[in-house]
């Protein structure tokens, strides 16, 4: 391995741009050689991002695709909804690989998208060659291809914590409920009154109920898997920490599986990934002990009085759940070790 790949990231003033960045310059393999920001362009990205001085110097570039393909080979979208599938065409146009972090390609039908983010989707034939990057499930699939949506951080945690069960019949679909829980930085860095300090602080609150935009991509991948429409109960909460998501899975258990059953299924699924951490009976992930990582972390427990599972998944919602996984994804879709740049030990406490 000895060429470099030149990256460039759309979207590098936000939270998941700046981590990639952060990320990539641990990458023996990838040098980000374009930071582009639409709003911010001419700007050093050091000026928003002071922590950055002298490790960036990077004026920030306007979204020109011709520009990005004359510096990079591969881009990173990081940007809101709506923006990269306007983009998108014109970059693979010039020749780029594209790894989309912002949500307009995960979902494969159009009328949905239009329906959960309110709006204009892709076209069809960009969304039919999107390919899914949720790593551990559809990994093999990502390699060699132009074009990676990269999961969103919710589902991220509470695909990992559900595919294995659900492809294996240990649970019954149909019962599945899922109780999860963000830091503030997963809302982004543009300032609003649900993310404002005064509200946000000494608070916990649910949104977006039965009407997050992940509900629909948590449901496409299920039923794949599943062989079947499978749907759930999704309710979101924000939590006064900057980073980590904590999925809290409720399911029908079938067939009298035990704890040490999931626990066994679980680690053979995942034997050989290394970012899923399956943990032993009787213990459950925090979300501290995956912060600033790449891992997710999931425990088990069955309630033999109800027959029902508690799964506990967690991540960094802006590794695992943003740029990480991306990274991941250029790492499978380049033939490289997907663990390659992102063997970072979590940050604790």
């Amino acid at each position: 391995m000895t060429n470099i790949v030149k990256a460039a990231i759309i979207g590098s003033t936000g939270y998941g741009g700046v981590e990639l960045i952060r990320l990539l310059a641990s990458h023996p393999q990838v040098e980000v050689t374009s930071v582009i920001s639409s709003s911010s362009a001419g700007a050093p990205i050091a000026e928003g991002y002071p922590h950055l001085t002298e490790i960036r110097t990077d004026i920030l570039d306007d979204v020109d695709p011709a520009l990005i393909r004359s510096k990079a080979d591969v881009v990173f979208l990081a940007t809101p909804p709506g923006i990269a599938s306007k983009l998108i065409p014109s970059l693979l146009a010039e020749g780029l690989k594209v790894i989309d972090i912002s949500g307009d390609h995960r979902l494969k039908s159009r009328s949905e998208y239009e329906t959960w983010y309110k709006k204009e989707p892709a076209e069809q034939q960009y969304l039919d060659q999107a390919v899914y990057g949720l790593s551990e499930v559809y990994g093999e699939s990502v390699k060699g291809v132009d074009l990676v949506s990269n999961p969103g951080c919710f589902p991220t945690s509470a695909l990992l914590g559900l595919v294995p069960a659900v492809k294996a019949g240990f649970i019954d679909p149909s019962t599945i409920i899922i109780d999860a829980k963000s830091g503030v930085s997963g809302a982004g860095r543009g300032a609003s009154l649900g993310t404002h300090y005064a509200e946000i602080n000494e608070n916990f609150k649910a949104y977006k109920i039965n009407k997050h935009q992940h509900i629909p991509e948590i449901e496409q991948i299920l039923s794949d898997v599943a062989g079947e429409k499978v749907l759930t109960t999704f309710t979101t909460h924000l939590v006064p920490m900057t980073r980590g998501i904590m999925s809290t899975i409720y399911a029908t258990v079938k067939d009298g599986r035990s704890t040490e059953d999931f626990i066994s299924l679980y680690r053979n699924y995942y034997e050989g990934r290394k970012f899923v951490r399956v943990r032993g009976n009787g213990t459950w992930p925090t979300t501290k002990e995956v912060s600033g990582s790449n891992y997710c972390d999931i425990g088990f427990a069955v309630d033999e009085r109800t027959g029902r599972v508690t799964i506990i998944s967690v991540i960094d919602n802006l590794v695992k759940g943003a740029a990480g996984q991306a990274i991941q994804n250029l790492n499978l879709m380049m033939g490289w070790d997907e663990t390659l740049g992102l063997n970072f030990v979590p940050m604790y406490p």
